[in-house]
């Protein structure tokens, strides 16, 4: 009857009132709303082919030239390393994934106090600078060891395996395990054979994702392996830096993009397998006090958690150790002039210019990355959101190195003015950090009920003010969140930044690892003092994350 009466209404058309129905204002509106999506997404794909597809393309091309991928591919120094590549990949991937399922399950499955500080340390080695990882390990380890290459990659990526196994975990329904202990089945039988086969999925994806990220790893490879050990990654780095190889460096990275594919597809098969396989609960209904062997799980997580606690304590002690004894030179050396001529600029000039760079690369995937959430989150062809989704991401897992390398043969496409600024380096962070904040956007508009956004438009709101009065309340605080997690990786972001920096605007993450790489005491404690500044900024920043996780609940934010 209300309806009725709103229809023959002469001041209100059926269409408006509505808000869905067809009629002429109905495909006013969707074709404005088709306009608009359209150019919010030109910026960020602009963005995409620009700096990224091109670079790549670049490579591709180099690579298949003359003296490229077939010498490169007959060369058997080439196999020996792309063999210790995934040796090493594969030996990391298998200690992240056991040191993280303790921990996984501590944090998805028990109600134990310190949940969140736990969480923050978990997460804080993920979002470290490699360079600093590789410098932590060789301050405990030393350097030109397999067990520290691989020690220092597992401890980069638990995180990874805890995030993406825990949050499966979380939610997987206790009465099947249950059923089976109240059968006779011993804890490790039930383990194995119910709740195993439901995590397999997840262990799956996760495992695959660790595997990608250790066979790309430069800074840790570059700090620990020296000239004893290298990967694809650092070979590439080599011959363009040093060697100037370009067709040689081209055909390892065509190489190693093969090998980062492959690792993607077998993650997205699994993720795939996740998402319809199961039945699953609210992560609330899972959890309960520790009894029994529980508290076995709690001293092996607790004692992995003591492991990776340990790199970063034996970092900040050796940066207060003299020959003398414990001091701060390394501290007043980071504002001081630079000594011996290893940098033109002093450590602190170092910072600000990171502090520059990750603030301007922030802002920049903030716009990227909204624009792109929104357009992915409001795209009703679900075919179509997959294939941009899909092409947004790719940043993610192609290594930086090979990013950073592309930049070095388009440039001289660029005009004179461009080529030598450092306008470059925020716009190659904004790349790496733009897919973590679509990441953590995108589950939390697409979790906005589509008819407030109809009653909004109905009653006559622009597109502007629906997203500020419906979506922006809603998704303040993954905003902020994925802006405090962007700047974190930008500030630490090191294999790209490297080909790009100049002499006078070096980022600290590259000063580290031209302090670390010259003998000197003081070189080194200067080092060990930048290093003790990152992992201090990079800890406050996830504990914000964290803090504004926790107050918005479970769903608040999307994965990182």
């Amino acid at each position: 009857m209300k309806q009725t009466s709103k229809a023959t209404d002469p001041r209100v058309s059926p269409a408006t009132s509505l808000g869905t129905a067809a009629g002429p204002p109905s495909r006013r509106h969707g074709r404005s709303r088709r306009l608009g999506l359209l150019a919010a997404a030109a910026l960020p794909v602009g963005f995409l082919l620009f700096f990224f597809a091109w670079p790549v393309v670049a490579i591709l091309l180099r690579g298949l030239g003359e003296g490229g991928l077939a010498e490169t591919l007959f060369d058997v120094r080439t196999w020996r390393i792309v063999g210790f590549t995934l040796g090493q990949a594969a030996a990391a991937t298998l200690v992240a994934v056991l040191a993280g399922l303790p921990l996984a399950y501590l944090l998805s499955r028990l109600d134990v106090p310190g949940r969140g500080l736990i969480r923050v340390l978990v997460t804080v080695p993920f979002v470290l600078p490699t360079v600093v990882v590789g410098i932590a390990f060789r301050a405990l380890l030393g350097d030109g060891s397999l067990v520290a290459i691989v020690l220092a990659n597992a401890f980069f990526n638990v995180a990874v395996v805890v995030r993406t196994v825990g949050g499966l975990w979380s939610h997987l329904d206790r009465r099947a395990e249950d059923a089976a202990r109240a059968l006779g089945a011993s804890r490790l039988r039930a383990f194995t054979s119910v709740t195993l086969p439901a995590l397999r999925p997840a262990l799956g994806s996760a495992a695959a994702v660790v595997f990608l990220f250790c066979s790309t790893s430069f800074g840790v490879v570059l700090v620990l392996g020296g000239a004893r050990f290298r990967t694809l990654e650092t070979e590439i780095y080599l011959r363009t830096v040093q060697l100037l190889d370009l067709p040689g460096a081209a055909a390892l990275s065509l190489i190693q993009l093969a090998a980062v594919v492959a690792a993607l597809a077998v993650g997205a098969a699994a993720r795939r397998r996740r998402e319809t396989a199961l039945r699953l609960r609210p992560a609330a209904d899972t959890l309960r006090r520790p009894r029994g062997g529980d508290w076995l799980v709690v001293g092996a997580a607790l004692s992995v958690l003591i492991g990776l606690l340990i790199p970063v304590v034996t970092l900040v002690i050796r940066s207060l150790s003299t020959s003398e004894g414990f001091g701060f030179a390394g501290y007043r050396a980071l504002a001081g002039e630079p000594a011996d001529g290893v940098l033109a600029v002093s450590a602190l000039d170092a910072a600000m210019n990171s502090l520059r760079a990750a603030t301007d690369a922030t802002m920049l995937a903030m716009v990227f990355g909204v624009l792109a959430s929104i357009v992915l989150a409001r795209t009703r062809r679900r075919g179509l959101a997959q294939l941009l989704d899909g092409l947004l991401m790719l940043p993610l897992g192609v290594s930086a190195v090979t990013v950073g390398f592309g930049y070095l043969i388009t440039l001289g496409s660029l005009p004179d003015e461009l080529r030598g600024s450092s306008v470059l380096v925020p716009f190659v962070q904004a790349l790496v950090i733009t897919p973590l904040v679509i990441r953590m956007l995108l589950p939390v508009l697409r979790a906005v009920d589509e008819r407030l956004r109809q009653a909004a438009a109905s009653l006559g709101a622009s597109p502007w003010r629906v997203w500020r009065e419906v979506d922006l309340p809603m998704a303040a605080r993954s905003l902020i969140a994925s802006a405090a997690f962007g700047f974190v990786v930008a500030l630490g972001e090191f294999g790209a930044t490297s080909f790009l920096v100049r002499a006078e605007t070096m980022t600290l993450p590259v000063a580290v690892a031209r302090l670390i790489s010259r003998p000197g005491e003081l070189n080194t404690m200067t080092a060990y003092a930048a290093c003790t500044l990152l992992i201090l900024v990079t800890a406050a920043m996830v504990a914000i994350v964290e803090r504004i996780r926790i107050a918005g609940g479970p769903n608040a934010l999307g994965e990182f």
